[in-house]
């Protein structure tokens, strides 16, 4: 049996094990995906969960909030992903060290492209610039992005992480909230990266006028699938990219790192896991 873990807080709800442990039954790999919530949100108390993960011989785990950026200290080596983005979601646990890899950032890029082909993204408004908001702003320019506009409720976040990119060579540029409606309607992607959208957060960031004449939008919220954000772009036309799309792909990314076993082809393990767990979307015609 090969465990794997998840570290994090509020993670009862994760679809990750079921994605994992469906993963490694159709690949007849003995898979065991373990949650690990923690009640504290210190940096301590993930060193202490990660040691004790690594004495249980745990071959990897997965991080998400609030931890993907305290874990890349942990790291002996990192991969380009995560120096790239600052954070890490992915440690594999072998040969006595620990390896960073950032899959939302690999996972991103892979159902943009599944989704949109060679198209390119163009000038983006990005909603959000939180842990995702970053390996999603950095994956945009690997899909063709010439101009990522962001804004985000915290002013200090959002500058930072535009400051970031363009210390990393590309072009960005803050938002005010003021305007981020009027800039919406002149680009071609909008990408929505806040928690507004998700079942206990309901509602659109962004209003339904700015919604209309943009190529494509892509939302990282995934529970549920049918956004109120991408319903209002499937209205205006647009071309979608779903939450669920990133969180299959960075957990199939996530499962190759850790067993090193290639999934050639997903349609069977996209349409187990949907029909198990009966995901169903009106938008991108499942089930």
């Amino acid at each position: 049996m090969q465990s794997i873990g998840l570290i994090g807080q509020n993670i009862s709800a994760s679809r990750a094990p079921a994605l994992h442990n469906k993963l490694g039954e159709l690949k007849d790999l003995p898979v065991h995906y373990q949650l690990q919530e923690l009640d504290r949100s210190t940096d301590e108390a993930f060193t202490e969960r990660l040691a004790w993960l690594r004495e249980q011989n745990f071959i990897g785990t997965n991080v998400t909030f609030p931890f993907k950026q305290v874990a890349v200290a942990s790291a002996d080596e990192v991969d380009e992903s995560v120096s790239k983005v600052g954070s890490t979601n992915t440690l594999v646990l072998k040969h006595g060290k620990v390896q960073a890899y950032n899959t939302d950032y690999s996972g991103f890029i892979r159902g943009y492209r599944t989704r949109l082909g060679e198209m390119p993204a163009g000038k983006v408004l990005m909603l959000g610039a939180g842990g995702v908001g970053r390996a999603v702003a950095f994956g945009l320019f690997e899909v063709g992005a010439t101009e990522l506009f962001i804004t985000d409720l915290n002013e200090a976040g959002g500058r930072a992480l535009v400051q970031a990119l363009v210390d990393a060579g590309y072009a960005a540029n803050w938002v005010p909230t003021s305007d981020v409606a009027e800039v919406a309607l002149t680009m071609d992607g909008l990408v929505n990266c806040t928690p507004v959208g998700h079942y206990k957060t309901p509602g659109n960031p962004l209003a339904t006028s700015a919604f209309g004449g943009q190529q494509w939008a892509f939302d990282a919220v995934y529970t549920p699938l049918d956004t109120e954000f991408l319903q209002c772009a499937h209205g205006a036309g647009l071309k979608l990219v779903s939450g669920f799309d990133l969180f299959f792909y960075q957990g199939l990314d996530a499962f190759e790192i850790f067993t090193s076993v290639k999934v050639d082809d997903v349609t069977p393990v996209w349409s187990a896991f949907c029909e198990q767990y009966d995901i169903r979307s009106e938008l991108f015609n499942l089930r």
